[in-house]
């Protein structure tokens, strides 16, 4: 017997048409690649992307055509983020940061007709051009007056197609399984493959960053959402604001710690969410201008880190400085990305700072909708005691079942993702990421987090970043090397910094020599490039490794 309820489906276009009915005047605030400021709403995105819509269909966009993005966040990459979906067609947004080779590659691979570029990425749009043969249309996302003269491309201006364009689209009824967007991995390892979402796992994915134990997104919240638009779709966020109607402040193109303090201060942002690296950037500002920051003028109440695990010190300071609750989350492109939350339960209520903190570091718990566990080498699935680590697996309605032109499924027999991660789990749900797999360092038997001794390593006052990789030993098979990158006019010796993990990890866990660095590489996501780093010091000769 099945019930009596109405089956609407679940498109991302409801999401909007939400927005612009009950929260037209709740502003969106962007800042463009020329500089200025630019203030609209969700009313008048909602107005703005039905005539996106028209423009894209006079371009020939149809049904499942996909149009791809090399922008930042801006309100007109926002306007893109519905009218391309909602029309029926596939949002393919692009990482600028990538290769070349890589961008030419997913671009081709993807199928895009029409590219939309910010003016920022002429000279990219140049080289890519002839290496992207199905592109029949490259947008410039500006006014006509500021349209690139890009040898060999014809462009059109973003603002004379809306301008042309009719003000009213119907938007159509989809299956709620059609594909609304696609993202491509960073592609460490290979070619970046493409994970496809449908409208139904984007809504659903809303659902879980809007419920109270969740994001938490609500109407009344002032977001700062410096985590890019080209980055696993900006982590929901985009659409989950437009389910619940609140505030985006959109960053544009500057990430540096001094422009969004500025943000975060005059409009109000009481919720932000970025990569580890930004944030470092952020506290790097705050602790050379102390002296003349009013830190009582910044609202914020809780903040996201995600992309790569958060330093305790992190946590710390945004506790510290603000009172602001740092949100541990974890996911990657292929779990929609949010597949752990970091919130507290009734039973951590009155914690002190440090019992709480210890809560935090882990990546948090899985919310509905998304199921984990840990496997042990035996396909066995691993007791929840938090001592026991294994490769940890997802299933769920937003996790990917398999990639983009490539026939073989991404799960094994019983719905499982493989993704990559060590971890440990406790009996309260809380995830504890030991390390990617490829990162963990084998000592004697034995394995080594590198992602706790780089945590360690960032709480020294001294240190601004820091990275740990396995290097070849003759009697233990690999040992950790510790590689800092220093705060600016910060000065410390290899064996302080080897004394700073006394007493806070197993003494043979710790570093076996340290290397201090001007600079640390890192992939297009912000994360480090541990990859790059152990092709840089393979032959690196340890103080400990014995003649």
């Amino acid at each position: 017997m099945h019930g009596l309820m109405q089956n609407r489906p679940l498109l991302v276009s409801s999401l909007l048409t939400h927005a612009q009915r009950f929260h037209a005047r709740r502003e969106i605030v962007s800042l463009l690649v020329d500089g200025r400021t630019h203030r609209s709403s969700w009313g008048e995105i909602g107005a703005r992307a039905q005539r996106l819509a028209n423009a894209m269909a006079a371009l020939g966009v149809v049904d499942s055509t996909r149009v791809g993005t090399l922008a930042w966040n801006t309100h007109r990459h926002l306007e893109l983020y519905f009218a391309v979906p909602g029309m029926g067609a596939v949002l393919h947004t692009v990482n600028p940061r990538l290769h070349l080779d890589q961008i030419a590659y997913i671009i081709d691979h993807a199928g895009d007709e029409v590219l939309c570029f910010d003016l920022s990425f002429s000279d990219l749009v140049q080289a890519l051009a002839p290496r992207c043969p199905k592109v029949k249309t490259w947008v410039a996302l500006c006014d006509e007056s500021q349209t690139p003269q890009i040898p060999g491309v014809a462009v059109r201006a973003y603002e004379s197609l809306l301008d042309a364009a009719a003000p009213h689209f119907d938007w159509p009824v989809l299956d709620e399984q059609q594909a609304s967007s696609l993202c491509y991995t960073s592609g460490t390892t290979g070619n970046p493959k493409g994970v496809l979402y449908s409208h139904r796992s984007t809504v659903l994915h809303c659902f879980a960053a809007c419920a109270a134990d969740g994001l938490g997104m609500a109407a009344r919240d002032s977001v700062l959402l410096v985590v890019p638009l080209f980055h696993v779709n900006a982590w929901g966020v985009p659409f989950a604001g437009a389910m619940c109607g609140a505030k985006l402040v959109l960053p544009g193109p500057n990430l540096s710690g001094e422009a969004i303090y500025r943000l975060m201060r005059d409009e109000r942002c009481n919720f932000s969410l970025g990569v580890p690296t930004v944030w470092l950037g952020l506290f790097d500002h705050i602790e050379r201008h102390r002296e003349s920051l009013d830190l009582s003028q910044i609202r914020l109440e809780r903040v996201v880190i995600g992309g790569s695990a958060a330093p305790r010190a992190l946590i710390e300071k945004f506790d510290a400085l603000f009172g602001a609750f740092a949100i541990h989350a974890w996911g990657m492109t292929e779990t929609g990305p949010l597949g752990t939350i970091g919130r507290l339960l009734a039973q951590h209520e009155g914690l002190s700072g440090a019992a709480r903190h210890d809560v935090q570091c882990k990546a948090g718990r899985a919310i509905y909708g998304v199921d984990i566990e840990i496997f042990g080498p035996d396909g066995k699935p691993l007791p929840h005691d938090g001592v026991a680590f294994g490769e940890l697996r997802a299933r769920g309605p937003w996790v990917a079942a398999g990639y983009f032109g490539l026939d073989a499924s991404a799960v094994d027999a019983d719905g499982w993702f493989t993704t990559g991660d060590v971890a440990t789990v406790d009996a309260d749900g809380y995830i504890q990421i030991t390390d990617r797999a490829k990162d963990v360092i084998k000592s004697g038997g034995e394995w080594i987090s590198s992602i706790e001794l780089e945590n360690i390593a960032v709480g020294h006052p001294a240190v601004q970043e820091a990275a740990v990789i396995g290097v070849a030993h003759r009697r233990w098979q690999e040992r950790p090397l510790l590689l800092v990158h220093l705060k600016p006019g910060a000065r410390i010796d290899r064996e302080a910094l080897l004394a700073w993990f006394e007493g806070k990890v197993a003494s043979w866990c710790r570093p076996d020599d340290v290397v201090i660095v001007d600079s640390l590489p890192h992939t297009a996501t912000g994360k480090l490039q541990k990859r790059t780093l152990r092709e840089q010091y393979q032959g690196y000769r340890l103080p400990t490794d014995p003649d």
